[in-house]
């Protein structure tokens, strides 16, 4: 494989069915399965958070898999969770965009500061140590981070290679499925008026607070050119001429 560390046979072969299995994600659920069956003996884990967009901004969107009760994309607070990815990508540009870990004293520090104030903040009391790893999309100009939270004390040095062995696997992995929606889509009442769809309204509502195309884009970790398609079925929809009036026929 090329790696600067090495590798028994038994890893190789665990590799090589992870990385096989991986072709066969297509939903969430197969995500859910896929990380929660051979994959623990490398990486142990209660809860993977996957992030994604602009870390110098607030356009970030995440994704949430965990077989702990209530530790649902959905049900996390996104306003309190936001400052806590910033704050790790950060690091990790900082530790040379290599894997990282954090400590019991360390992140429950962090977790407590942040006051992440839902089922994922009480459930993050629990773990004891985080493992952080990342990577940039060159072509689609954002960046990914992945934090990997456990009960156990402290991710080993075999955890580590494996991050650094797997994670384009969990990138595509990730990429493969739509992403749960998260995001708070306030006035959506008047979008339904008009019968728009669930998309259709979050892109509306992100396109009322100033986002561009492909800011909409990474927020909802959809293609610029499916942000560009539904915003013009919303135009013809709200029979408005311009994103402007979009805006304001919206409200």
């Amino acid at each position: 494989m090329g790696l600067p560390f090495p590798l028994s046979a038994e890893n190789i072969r665990g590799y090589a069915r992870i990385t096989q299995e991986w072709l066969a994600v297509r939903r969430h659920y197969d995500l859910f399965l896929w990380l929660q069956g051979e994959i623990q003996h490398y990486l142990p884990h209660e809860i993977m958070l996957a992030a994604w967009g602009n870390f110098n901004s607030n356009f970030i969107g995440h994704d949430i898999v965990s077989a702990l009760i209530g530790v649902r994309t959905e049900h996390s607070d996104v306003r309190s969770l936001s400052p806590l990815l910033q704050g790790l990508f950060n690091r990790w540009i900082e530790q040379g965009n290599t894997p990282y870990t954090l400590g019991v004293g360390e992140s429950g520090f962090l977790l407590e500061e942040r006051g992440l104030q839902c089922s994922l903040g009480e459930a993050l009391q629990g773990m004891q140590s985080i493992l952080i790893h990342g990577i940039s999309d060159k072509r689609g100009q954002h960046d990914c981070l992945y934090i990997i939270f456990s009960s156990r004390k402290q991710f080993s040095t075999s955890s580590m290679n494996t991050i650094k062995v797997l994670l384009p696997y969990l990138d595509a992995a990730f990429g493969q499925i739509d992403p749960l929606p998260w995001q708070p889509a306030p006035s959506q009442e008047s979008g339904e008026d008009f019968g728009l769809s669930t998309r259709e309204i979050e892109i509306m509502n992100w396109t009322k607070l100033g986002k561009t195309t492909s800011e909409t884009a990474a927020i909802l970790g959809i293609s610029t050119f499916q942000v560009k398609n539904d915003l013009r079925n919303i135009l013809k929809k709200l029979h408005a001429c311009n994103r402007t009036q979009t805006v304001y026929k919206g409200e």
